[in-house]
Order: C-alpha cells, then sequence, then structure tokens
C-alpha cells in the first residue's frame, strides 16, 4: 500500500524517503516475525525434509550430582526457582523423571531423556515471561502436587507422566505475544488453526515435533496403544491452559467434585486439566521474593505486547497497558478472581493444599490490597497538593 502511495501520489521528496524509510522497517519486521513466529522452533514448521536435533550432545555421565538438601527441596513450592543455571534446571528435571520412576517404568534411555529435556530448552524463547524458567516453574510445582497429594497412589503412571510432560511442553516456542495478538494481526498461526487456541495447538506441535526425531524419543519404548493414549493425554493437558477456556474448565470440575470418582476417566483428565492450570499460573504460591520478580516479568512480557499493538493499531488489553495497569491492580484482581477460587476447589479434594498454597496465596493478596491502599494514598496526595498549588498560582495572579 505505502509503495502504491509513493508511486500514485507523487509525494515530496522528504515524504518519500520517509515512506522508503518505512516500507524497509516493515519489510525487515515481516522478515524477523517469519523467522520468529511463523517458522518457529528453528526449522520451517512446514518443511517435513528437515528435523529438529539437539544444538549440542549430551554426556553419557551425570554432569550434576544434586545434594539431598536440594532433592528434598524440590518437592515443595517454597523451592527457589531462581537460583538455578539452565544446566541445573535440566539436570532437576532429569532427576524428577528418574525420581517418579518414569525412567523405568517406561524403559525411557537415560541419554535420550537428557537429549529431550536439552532439545525442549532449546526451543523455548527468551521471553521476558514465557522462557525455559517459566517451563522449569511449572513443572516443579507440578512435581510438588504429585508429592504433597500422593498423587501416584490415586493416579496410573501414564497419567503422571501425561502431567509432567504436559508441563515440561505446554509453553514451548512461545513467541511472547498471546492468542489475542495472534487473532487480531491474523498471524500465520491464527491462520493455520483457525483462530482456536493457536498458541496451545503450536505448543502441542511442536512437543511432538520434538519426540518425532529418533533421539528425543522418550516414547519409543511404549507399544501404539498407550502412545495414542500419551499423545492425546498431554494434547488435552495442553490445550487446558489457554485462560480462555479457564470458566469452561472450571465449572466441570466442580460438578465433577460433588461425587468425584478416580475409576471414572472423564473426572481424572478434568483433574488433570485443573492440576496444570494450577501449576502454570502458580508463582504467587511461592514464597514472596521468589514470586515478586515473575510479576515484573511478566508486565515486561504485556506491555511489549501492547506496545506493539498500539503501534500496529490493534485493540489493547487495559491490564497490559502500560499506561492503565499497576502491579498492585494487576495481581488483586488475578488473585481474587482466578488463582484463589481455582485453589480453594483443588483443596475441596486434597485438603493438605490449604496449608500450603492457598494460605500463602490469601496473605500476596491482603498483601497487594495494602500496597494499594499506600498507592491510592500518595495519589490522593499528590492531587492535593497538585490541587493546593494551582490555587496558590491562581491567587498570586489575582493579586498581580
Amino acid at each position: 500500500m505505502l509503495e502504491k502511495k509513493v508511486e500514485l501520489e507523487g509525494l515530496k521528496v522528504v515524504e518519500i524517503e520517509k515512506c522508503k524509510s518505512d516500507i524497509k522497517k516493515m519489510r525487515e519486521e515481516m522478515a524477523a516475525r517469519n523467522t520468529r513466529i511463523n517458522c518457529p522452533c528453528k526449522y520451517s514448521f512446514l518443511d517435513e525434509n528437515k528435523k529438529l536435533t539437539p544444538r549440542r550432545d549430551v554426556p553419557s555421565y551425570p554432569k550434576y550430582m544434586l545434594s539431598q538438601e536440594t532433592i528434598e527441596a524440590l518437592r515443595k513450592p517454597t523451592f527457589d526457582v531462581w537460583l538455578w543455571e539452565p544446566n541445573e534446571m535440566l539436570s532437576c528435571l532429569e532427576h524428577m523423571y528418574h525420581d517418579l520412576g518414569l525412567v523405568k517404568d517406561f524403559n525411557i534411555n537415560p541419554i535420550t531423556l537428557k537429549r529431550w529435556l536439552l532439545c525442549i530448552h532449546d526451543n523455548y524463547r527468551n521471553n521476558p515471561f514465557h522462557n525455559f524458567r517459566h517451563c522449569f516453574c511449572v513443572t516443579q510445582m507440578m512435581y510438588s502436587m504429585i508429592s504433597l497429594c500422593s498423587l501416584q497412589e490415586k493416579f496410573s503412571q501414564i497419567d503422571i507422566l501425561i502431567l509432567m510432560t504436559a508441563a515440561v511442553c505446554h509453553d514451548l516456542d512461545h513467541p511472547g505475544y498471546n492468542n489475542t495478538y495472534q487473532i487480531n494481526a491474523r498471524t500465520e498461526l491464527a491462520v493455520r488453526y483457525n483462530d482456536i487456541s493457536p498458541l496451545e495447538n503450536h505448543h502441542c506441535a511442536v512437543a511432538f515435533q520434538i519426540i518425532a526425531q529418533p533421539e528425543c524419543n522418550i516414547l519409543s519404548s511404549v507399544d501404539q496403544e498407550q502412545f495414542k493414549r500419551i499423545r492425546q493425554g498431554i494434547i488435552t493437558l495442553i490445550l487446558a491452559t489457554d485462560m480462555a477456556r479457564h470458566a469452561e474448565i472450571l465449572d466441570s470440575f466442580k460438578e465433577k467434585m460433588e461425587k468425584f470418582d478416580y475409576s471414572n476417566e472423564e473426572h481424572v483428565t478434568c483433574l488433570k486439566m485443573v492440576l496444570i492450570k494450577c501449576c502454570d499460573i502458580s508463582n504467587e504460591v511461592r514464597p514472596m521474593e521468589v514470586a515478586e520478580p515473575w510479576v515484573d516479568c511478566l508486565l515486561e512480557e504485556y506491555f511489549m505486547q501492547s506496545d506493539r499493538e498500539k503501534s500496529e493499531g490493534l485493540p489493547v488489553a487495559p491490564f497490559m497497558d502500560r499506561d492503565k495497569v499497576t502491579k498492585p491492580t494487576a495481581q488483586i484482581g488475578f488473585l481474587k478472581f482466578v488463582l484463589i477460587p481455582m485453589f480453594e476447589i483443588v483443596t475441596k479434594l486434597f485438603p493438605e493444599v490449604e496449608e500450603v498454597m492457598l494460605q500463602p496465596l490469601w496473605e500476596s493478596r491482603d498483601r497487594y490490597e495494602e500496597l494499594k491502599q499506600i498507592d491510592d494514598a500518595m495519589k490522593e496526595n499528590c492531587a492535593a497538593k497538585h490541587h493546593g498549588t494551582l490555587q496558590y498560582m491562581a491567587t498570586m495572579t489575582e493579586k498581580n
């Protein structure tokens, strides 16, 4: 359109140069977007001839030996996820698969597990929030819930494998811009998935592109029927992380809660969907000093998106707009209307969750409400001072 404008309207030299500059900038951005969003996971999503492989091989011996203190801490939501380098997080994830008996029960080659985790790491982008550390947080919280709620006594090992693997893969190749942006900007992902959970569908697709590589296939020893069940389970859980489906999933779970039955596959699937949702948005369950940096990371990612939406003339959500949102207002609403109600329902099934996970959420809500009161008081004070200054200036003007 800009090119036609230059040709047809005979603009002034300065305006033509500006248009040319805009055209160049747009082309560069489109090329970058093609690389980052449309052709994710470092190969063309549609090119069957190219295979995704780990960027480096793994040693045949364990690189890190976890201390007993770390092993015990890993099972708790209080685990400090900021203290660890990527290779250490990979070793922690590896430990979880061994500790839960998944390596033994599904005959996973330990070297294949290492390669798979390395490939997973390489296919998370360096976004402020949706990055490999977030993947680690969600998986570590899932591991904590399996331990806290004694889920291995209630679920089959296939269900445990599905929960853990869905957590590891749930945000693979996230581009840092949410579904609303994908749909409004009409990106290739939105077109490909017909505006239906484009990101979550993409995370699933990348997960199974990785598993399709023989050197990364942690499911190579399961039979065809088991593979179909595991694949469907992982897809179901990753798709459940789309927050647009939050009310639908929670309402379905509430209905089943009245007579919950672990022998009913539909009930168990619904519970697993709620569990991965809890883990995905569970940062406020963690101690304040661990949780708060994640709020800054998320707001940074939101602001990146809203700035881009403004520049592209797309609708902007108020909770993402740097000119409208504050940390306390963002967190209070999320805690009161999303997190706390969901964890309260889970607590009915697992009373042990209340003290360890629900209590920190109540405390976090109270803390952010106090911060909001302080912010509001400061704003009122500033407004009063500003009003006083204006009155003083008006008085002085009248005198003069």
